[in-house]
């Protein structure tokens, strides 16, 4: 069919242009199950107005053709642009869409011999910011499930073996034809697993693993941060009835430090000096994450809140040679409880200070002086 002749796609799902995926889904669903061939023995205009249908929703469920559609039509697929009628991969995909809706077959996939991959476990790890710094080799226990010693795993008892399921023949799933359409699902008798114990061993009730507490070594690299994930491949639960085990992952979180706060790779450290040393300058010694020491020299004059960078004395970057800084932030402390001698030396320092020593005060209260007397003119 030409693109000259073709019926507009919008049209043939009978929906508006600006119909959401919703309203596409559910009338592509109508249509379908209307003109389906199966329905419509020998009507070969069923089968073309079934093509169609599947041709237009194939174009218009995609975000990216939908557009292309809407600027250049039909055009936009030319020469094996996209579109396609028939019954190949894309009819495939779209009619699935009708059989998760109205039969729940999503997601159903069953497995064969009873075996089962093990479940995933999670395991909550706290570590200190000094752990995170250096890394560590951590030892953990933690309950999970190994396979049955007693029965290898099967399930079965000793000297006994599972039997193939009579409902599914072994397949794990069964089929059951409604109407024109024959739908295969998970077999309600083995649950997929397309076999049957008679016989349980005792161990562990037919389930072919245990719960035991296993000790594992975990390696904490450094430079790890609040919420990294560790996983150890085949560490989770046994698989059921011999299946493969499941991973475990470990989840970590950094412990509040008395010292320091984390931002990435950089940390952040508050200061308090006094006011004599904000003034006339001196210097200090802070501790480093390493266990070591910093010298910060505090020119006179420093103002409250100014930062002081330490190069390179942060947190390594994970999985990289490269090491973040270290921030120091002072704050000046104003004196408390101060004697009567102290007192009266403060008020000599006030009566000797002037707009240079305090230029910042002296500026503020000049403007708030010039606001008062604009106001009152």
């Amino acid at each position: 069919m030409s693109t000259s002749t073709k019926r507009c796609y919008y049209e043939t799902l009978e929906v508006e242009r600006n119909a959401d995926d919703s309203v596409l889904k559910s009338s592509f669903r109508k249509l379908a199950m209307k003109f389906h061939p199966d329905r419509n023995p020998g009507d070969d205009t069923s089968e073309v107005k079934f093509k169609e249908i599947n041709e237009a929703y194939e174009v218009l469920k995609d975000k990216d053709k939908r557009a292309a559609y809407d600027r250049y039509g039909h055009a936009a697929f030319e020469q094996g642009g996209g579109g396609g009628a028939g019954f190949g991969a894309g009819f495939a995909s779209s009619f699935s869409d009708i059989f998760e809706d109205l039969f729940g077959m999503a997601g159903q996939r069953g497995g064969r011999g009873g075996r089962e991959r093990g479940a995933d476990l999670r395991y909550n790890m706290e570590i200190t910011l000094e752990e995170a710094f250096g890394g560590k080799t951590a030892q953990i226990e933690i309950p999970v499930s190994v396979t049955c010693e007693a029965c290898s795993g099967i399930g079965a008892k000793a000297g006994t073996k599972p039997k193939t399921c009579s409902t599914c023949g072994g397949a794990g799933r069964v089929r059951q034809s409604q109407g024109f359409f024959t739908l295969e699902r998970t077999c309600p008798g083995c649950q997929g697993r397309g076999q049957m114990i008679e016989d349980a061993c005792p161990s562990c009730s037919g389930q072919g693993r245990v719960t035991r507490e296993r000790t594992l070594s975990v390696n904490i690299p450094p430079g790890v941060e609040d919420g990294t994930r560790i996983r150890l491949a085949g560490e989770g639960e046994a698989g059921v009835r011999g299946g493969p085990p499941g991973d475990l992952y470990i989840f970590l979180s950094l412990a509040q430090h008395q010292f320091f706060q984390r931002d990435g790779a950089d940390l952040h450290c508050r200061v308090p000096i006094s006011m004599v040393t904000a003034a006339l300058g001196g210097e200090f010694e802070v501790p480093t994450i390493e266990k070591g020491k910093a010298k910060v020299k505090v020119p006179p004059g420093t103002q409250s809140n100014r930062r002081f960078r330490i190069a390179s004395k942060g947190m390594p970057v994970l999985r990289s040679r490269q090491t973040g800084d270290m921030y120091v932030q002072v704050v000046v402390e104003t004196p408390q409880n101060l004697t009567k001698k102290q007192q009266e030396l403060l008020a000599e320092f006030e009566k000797l200070s002037s707009g240079n020593t305090q230029p910042e005060s002296e500026g503020f209260f000049t403007k708030v002086k010039d606001f008062f007397g604009n106001r009152a003119n």
